[in-house]
């Protein structure tokens, strides 16, 4: 039989460990985390403000899906036009089925927008042409910084 006092030491042992691992993180502090790094990642040798961005695009499908495939210059276009405003994710379900039961998925692509606090502020299932996301991002507060037309 363990002793009270050798139990409440495992207890705060475990709860130290998983405040330091992260696992106490609200989901917009990981994103932003995320963010931090994916944008260390990808522009190391360009100036990064490390701003977090104002809206993260997920595109929730699969490589082997043929709108979802249609969907990758969109994003790359997206993100190209909108640069440290939003950041575009795509997450292959099929691979990584359980971020497709975070978000509640029932349908590839789905498109799922979040604002700065990590709020998802709207969804789309389906191919998304980039004028109607070029439209919904101004209308939450995003500017087109350059026109990037898609390569057909």
């Amino acid at each position: 039989m363990m002793k009270r006092s050798a139990f409440s030491t495992i207890i705060a042992m475990l709860m130290f460990l998983m405040i330091s691992s992260g696992c106490g993180k609200n989901e917009a502090q990981s994103r932003a985390d995320t963010g931090k790094q994916q944008g260390k990642n990808m522009n190391a040798d360009s100036t990064q403000n490390n701003k977090i961005p104002k809206v993260t695009f997920f595109e929730l499908g699969s490589v082997s899906c043929i709108p979802c495939k249609m969907m990758q210059p969109v994003m790359k276009a997206i993100e190209e036009e909108f640069g440290d405003q939003i950041e575009v994710v795509f997450h292959d379900v099929r691979k990584d089925p359980a971020t497709g039961k975070k978000y509640g998925i029932r349908v590839i692509p789905t498109q799922v927008f979040l604002d700065e606090s990590g709020k998802e502020f709207f969804r789309h299932q389906g191919y998304f042409p980039k004028e109607e996301i070029e439209k919904l991002l101004v209308k939450n507060g995003l500017k087109i910084l350059k026109q990037v037309e898609i390569e057909k």
